[in-house]
C-alpha cells in the first residue's frame, strides 16, 4: 500500500521522531477517504517506528487553493508559530494530490518550504520517491505537483461541459428561481418529482431541476413590474417603493430594493430562456463577469412568464439609460448632485437612477475618494459613513433571518434573544451576526473595524465583511470565542493566516455545523 525502497536508510533517518498528519479530501464520493488516507498513513508509521501526535484533517475541500482549508492553515500557522509548542519534527501526507492541486508549482513548494525552514520534513507516504531532497526526489516530486494541478484543470474543464450540456437539455444549473417562479424536482425520464423548498437540493445524481411558473398572485406582481416599467415609466426605486407600500415581500422574505426589481427586469429566466456563464470561477480563481458572447443560452427552456415583446422593450430602456459615459460626464453628474444635496455617499450615488454606481467610480478613478477629489469636494462630515450605516442597519434583520432559515432548512431549532439579538442554535450554541462596513484609507487600501459583542458572551461570532461600495456582503469570518481574545479587530484585504483561516467566502462551512444527524445506537 505504501513505498517501501531504502527501508534501512529510512528505518534510521525516522525512527522515533514524532510526526502529525495531514489528511484531505475534496468529495465525500472519492475512493481514498481520509480514514483510508489515515490507515495507510499509521500502517507506514508503525513500520518506520513514528509516533503519531496529531492529525489536521480538511475534509470535502478543495486542494486548488489554501482558502477555505482550515486545517492546512492551521498547520502552516503552527509551524511558523516563534515557538514550535505542537512537538512534531515530521508531517506524514498520504500523497502529493493530498497536500494539494495548486495550480501553481511553486505554491505547493512554497507551503513545504514553509515547513522544512521550521525543522519539519514533510513526507509524502505513498508516493514513488523518498522526500530527501535528492535530485531524483525533487524531479519526481516537480512531476507530481504538475500532474496534481494538471488534473484539477482537466476535471474544470469537463465539468463546465457537463454543465454547458445539462444548459442545453434545458436544465438549471444551480441558483434561487426567483420571485414569480419555483424549481420543479424531476427524475432521469423527465417526469416530475415535486417542488424544492428554499434551500433544498436535488441528493440523486441523476435527477435534475428546471424552473417553473410559481404562485399566481407572484406572476402577477412580476407582470404588474414590468407594466409599471415599459408602461408608466416609473423607476425601479419607484417600483419597490410602491411594492413596500403594500408590504409585498421579495421571494427571501425582505423588502424590496432598486436591485431586487432590477433583477426582474434583467433576467431572461422570466421569457423561459436558460442562461449559464453570466460569471466564472473556475479553479477558485477570482470571481468574474464574463461578456455576454460567452453566455451559454438555451431559448424557450421552460415557460414564460413574461411576455418577450415586454421583457425587449425593458432591456431597450436599461441600454439607453446605461450606454457608456466619458470620464468628464461622469464628474459632471457627480458634480450636478453634489449641488442638489449639499453632500455626497455612495449609498446617495446608487439610489440615483440616471448615473453610474459608486462601484463603476471606483473602478474608473481607483477610488470614490479619487473622483471627489477631482470634482473638488472633501466631506467635512462622513455623510457617506451615515447613510451607509443606515443602509447596513436595513441589512442586518434579512442577513440573520436568512441564517435562521437555513439552519431550519438543515433540520437545527433556532431561538432568536429578544433583549441581545443573539441567535440560540440547537439549544447549544449561541451566535452573534456583526456587519462591518468597509472604508478605504487616503492610499485607497480596505479596512474593515471589528467590534465584537464580547459583553454577551457568544459562542461563534459570525462577522459579515461588506464590499467596498458598501451595498452587498463580500465574505465573512466565522470566529469561536475561544480563539478570539481582542475584542476589537482591524481588517485589511489580507490578514495572514492567524486571522484568514477563519474567513469563507459563503456561510455553507457553519451551515454544515448545525447540521443534526442522527446517532444510530450500538446494539
Amino acid at each position: 500500500m505504501y513505498k517501501d525502497h531504502n527501508q534501512g536508510h529510512k528505518e534510521h533517518a525516522l525512527s522515533g521522531k514524532k510526526a502529525a498528519i495531514y489528511l484531505r479530501m475534496s468529495d465525500d464520493r472519492q475512493e481514498c477517504s481520509t480514514e483510508i488516507q489515515e490507515k495507510i498513513i499509521r500502517a507506514y508509521a508503525d513500520k518506520n517506528d513514528i509516533e503519531i501526535v496529531r492529525i489536521y484533517t480538511d475534509e470535502g475541500k478543495s486542494g486548488v487553493v489554501i482558502k477555505g482549508r482550515q486545517s492546512f492553515q492551521k498547520l502552516i500557522h503552527n509551524v511558523q508559530a516563534e515557538k514550535q509548542e505542537f512537538g512534531f519534527e515530521l508531517l506524514l501526507v498520504y500523497d502529493i494530490s493530498r497536500w494539494g492541486r495548486f495550480q501553481y508549482t511553486d505554491e505547493s513548494a512554497h507551503y513545504e518550504y514553509v515547513c522544512r525552514m521550521a525543522g519539519i520534513r514533510v513526507e509524502y507516504v505513498d508516493e514513488p520517491f523518498e522526500n530527501d531532497g535528492s535530485p531524483a526526489s525533487e524531479i519526481l516530486k516537480a512531476y507530481g505537483r504538475f500532474s496534481a494541478g494538471e488534473y484539477s484543470r482537466k476535471l474544470s474543464v469537463k465539468v463546465f461541459n457537463g454543465q454547458c450540456h445539462h444548459i442545453g437539455r434545458g436544465f438549471r444549473q444551480g441558483g434561487p428561481a426567483g420571485f414569480g417562479l419555483r424549481r420543479m424536482l424531476i427524475d432521469e425520464n423527465g417526469n416530475e418529482k415535486g417542488l424544492l423548498k428554499m434551500g433544498e437540493h436535488k441528493s440523486i445524481t441523476t435527477d435534475r431541476v428546471i424552473l417553473v411558473p410559481g404562485p399566481e398572485e407572484e406572476i402577477a406582481i412580476v407582470h404588474r413590474i414590468y407594466e409599471m416599467f415599459v408602461d408608466e415609466n416609473r423607476s425601479e426605486s419607484e417600483i419597490a417603493a410602491d411594492l413596500n407600500r403594500k408590504e409585498i415581500l421579495t421571494d427571501f422574505g425582505r423588502p424590496w430594493t432598486r436591485a431586487s426589481v432590477h433583477q426582474i427586469l434583467i433576467n431572461e429566466k422570466y421569457i423561459g430562456t436558460n442562461v449559464f456563464n453570466r460569471r466564472s470561477f473556475k479553479l477558485k480563481e477570482k470571481r468574474v463577469n464574463n461578456p455576454e458572447e460567452e453566455w451559454i443560452k438555451k431559448e424557450d427552456a421552460f415557460q414564460a412568464i413574461v411576455k418577450p415583446s415586454y421583457f425587449y422593450n425593458a432591456q431597450g430602456i436599461i441600454r439607453a439609460r446605461n450606454r457608456k459615459y466619458s470620464n468628464e460626464e461622469m464628474l459632471d453628474k457627480l458634480r450636478t448632485l453634489r449641488e442638489r444635496q449639499g453632500w455626497l455617499s455612495g449609498f446617495l450615488i446608487d439610489e440615483n437612477e440616471n448615473m453610474p454606481s459608486s462601484g463603476a467610480y471606483a473602478s474608473r478613478f481607483g477610488s470614490l475618494y479619487d473622483a471627489y477629489k477631482l470634482i473638488g469636494y472633501t466631506p467635512t462630515r462622513d455623510m457617506r459613513y451615515i447613510e451607509d450605516n443606515r443602509h447596513i442597519r436595513k441589512l442586518h434583520p434579512g442577513i440573520c433571518e436568512g441564517v435562521i432559515r437555513r439552519i431550519q432548512d438543515l433540520g437545527g431549532w433556532v431561538h432568536r434573544e429578544v433583549t441581545s439579538d443573539l441567535i440560540v442554535v440547537n439549544d447549544e450554541v449561541k451566535v452573534s451576526i456583526v456587519i462591518s462596513r468597509c472604508h478605504q484609507t487616503k492610499a485607497g487600501s480596505n479596512r474593515w473595524k471589528v467590534r465584537l459583542d464580547a459583553g454577551l458572551e457568544p459562542d461563534i461570532t459570525i462577522v459579515v465583511r461588506m464590499d467596498p461600495a458598501n451595498e452587498h456582503p463580500l465574505d465573512y469570518y466565522i470566529l469561536p470565542a475561544i480563539d478570539i481574545e481582542d475584542p476589537k479587530l482591524r481588517l485589511a484585504d489580507n490578514n495572514g493566516l492567524a486571522l484568514d483561516c477563519y474567513r469563507f467566502d459563503e456561510l455553507e462551512d457553519f451551515f454544515s455545523l448545525t447540521r443534526r444527524i442522527t446517532i444510530q445506537e450500538a446494539a
